[in-house]
């Protein structure tokens, strides 16, 4: 059975975010098995939504272009069943959504197809640790596990929330919402040492990372690093042509931090 700690079991995780459906289903079928063959250690699938409310301009398009396409949450069920089956993925897969498109579909029924579908976790950036009690023990049940986020924000709820904390620990390395960062001013070193004094659960860091060099650096402190619209402006750029240079971003990305 694929585990979430999987991804973190041969030094640190190269984690890419995308969009599904954008520029279409068929290439994010593509793009997912590149970057898994590009050393990608874990993908994280964004479920198209109409108010991403923690992303960034880039993504915020990403989704707008996914639902204009027709992209639905059935459509991206189906995708990863295909993944699983037709095209034999064996690496861990998240959901990030949110909790409207959870509760919209149907909490249950959502996280029961998740699963069976083949996906081993789920992020949903608006739900607080303070809310998470009513996604927590459905995702078990179901067989997913909840993915817990800190923020530099969180000061004294970072053990809390590390303590609990179930498949990896995603790590906010600025304020704001996602999106490509020249700077990186948070100190991630003394996120983590926190982190690490309540739990040993691997802690990812994201938000802003963009660059060999900015991974390298998070590396030195984190299990592992999660690229997001670095990787979806790529795919804004070159549409269903964008299966070789994500290929190569990931793999110039992995090997920075092996």
């Amino acid at each position: 059975m694929i585990k979430i700690a999987d991804a973190f079991q041969n030094g640190k995780a190269f984690i890419p975010f995308l969009t599904c459906g954008d520029p279409d289903l068929a290439t994010t079928e593509k793009l997912v098995c590149a970057m898994a063959e590009s050393g990608a250690d874990l993908i994280e699938l964004g479920i198209p939504f109409s108010d991403p409310t923690a992303e960034g301009p880039v993504i915020q398009e990403a989704n707008e272009r996914a639902l204009a396409k027709g992209c639905t949450t059935d459509d991206v069920f189906a995708l990863v069943k295909r993944l699983r089956t037709e095209d034999g993925l064996t690496i861990p897969l998240v959901f990030m959504t949110y909790a409207n498109v959870v509760f919209h579909y149907g909490s249950e029924r959502f996280l029961r197809n998740a699963a069976e579908a083949g996906v081993q976790g789920l992020i949903l950036p608006d739900v607080p640790y303070e809310e998470k009690g009513e996604f927590d023990g459905a995702c078990t049940a179901a067989g997913l596990e909840l993915i817990s986020m800190i923020a530099p924000t969180s000061h004294d709820r970072i053990r809390m929330i590390a303590s609990e904390a179930k498949g990896f620990l995603y790590c906010v390395s600025s304020l704001g919402v996602t999106g490509v960062r020249s700077n990186i001013t948070t100190d991630i070193a003394a996120m983590i040492r926190l982190v690490k004094e309540a739990s040993d659960i691997p802690a990812a860091v994201g938000f802003g990372v963009s660059t060999p060099e900015q991974a390298r650096a998070m590396c030195q402190s984190a299990d592992g690093v999660i690229v997001g619209s670095a990787i979806v402006k790529l795919i804004a750029q070159y549409g269903t042509e964008a299966v070789a240079p994500v290929a190569e971003y990931v793999k110039a990305m992995k090997d920075a931090i092996r």
